[in-house]
């Protein structure tokens, strides 16, 4: 944060200066750095603002990747434990306005199709797309369906990178719903997408434009038709960024004592499907010798 704060003070100088604009390619190159940092920074200094609670400042909230071992994540969970703080795994999309919109009507689901879908950029190279993007949606995936997983296949190779760039999986839970989930940083589009069935009706969540959207049959719209109709009903979703509901919440378990809402436990059942997916992407791979090729944390 101090470095963000930094670059965002830097940033702001060379606005301020007359030939600023002298160069438009390299100005409008400041200007997007400079929202980019606004729109990560802003959020958390006006909730500090607003709490003035300086237990707050003496929490952690640990980042999604920050537990790169089952092993390590059971040592968090443990050491937040024993010594009373609040452990909340930084899972944003989970407080997507979709997301939170979705949980309130999910009943049984029985399949879902999902899709995370990112051009590539030269960032976090140094670790496998499954862990990198996928885990957002297994989170997601876990919290909307409360059943143990009784079977699993994958498969990712590398595309750009030495890691995997592109992954699928098919889980399958034990109350029978089958989820197909597919990540991406080596695409030509942005795609950020989840849709799930259940009995009836079908929900459409689109994680960018942050909305939801429900199809329903309905009984038939003219008396003694045999042909069903189809209703439309958009979501109503909060009206909050993602990043500032997660601070929020956070503050909120600070101050309150409640259970994070992705607390480590949450976490740690996401990092295990992760492991799971990488490890059905190695036994596939040796099953049809793709050559040396050792997905993260599989060995």
């Amino acid at each position: 944060m101090p470095a963000k704060a930094k670059r965002r003070k830097e940033l702001e100088e060379q606005m301020g200066q007359a030939s600023f604009w002298d160069n438009p390619d390299g100005a409008k190159s400041v200007v997007t750095e400079m929202k980019a940092l606004k729109a990560l920074i802003d959020p958390l200094e006006a909730l500090l603002r607003d709490i003035g609670d300086v237990r707050a400042l003496r929490e952690l909230g640990e980042e999604a990747g920050d537990a790169a071992s089952l092993e390590e994540a059971d040592r968090l969970i443990v050491v937040a434990a024993r010594k009373g703080r609040i452990l909340q795994v930084g899972h944003v999309e989970r407080f997507n306005p979709a997301v939170v919109a979705a949980q309130k009507i999910v009943l049984r689901p029985m399949f879902f199709e999902v899709h995370r879908l990112g051009i590539f950029t030269p960032r976090s190279l140094d670790i496998d797309v499954v862990y990198d993007v996928m885990i957002h949606d297994l989170d997601i995936l876990l919290s909307l369906v409360n059943a143990p997983i009784v079977d699993l296949k994958a498969v990712g190779i590398p595309v750009i990178t030495e890691k995997v760039d592109i992954a699928q999986a098919r889980v399958e839970f034990e109350t029978g719903t089958v989820a197909n989930v597919t990540a991406s940083r080596v695409s030509t589009e942005r795609v950020r997408k989840m849709r799930f069935f259940q009995e009836h009706e079908y929900i459409s969540l689109d994680f960018g434009r942050q909305d939801a959207l429900r199809i329903r049959v309905q009984p038939p719209a003219t008396p003694g038709s045999a042909q069903p109709g189809i209703g439309f009903e958009k979501l109503e979703t909060p009206l909050e960024e993602p990043l500032r509901a997660e601070l929020r919440a956070f503050l909120d378990s600070v101050r309150t004592r409640k259970p994070a809402v992705v607390d480590g436990a949450a976490g740690r059942r996401a990092l295990a499907l992760a492991d799971r997916v990488t490890a059905g992407i190695l036994e596939h791979a040796q099953r049809v010798q793709l050559g040396a090729f050792s997905p993260q944390g599989v060995q």
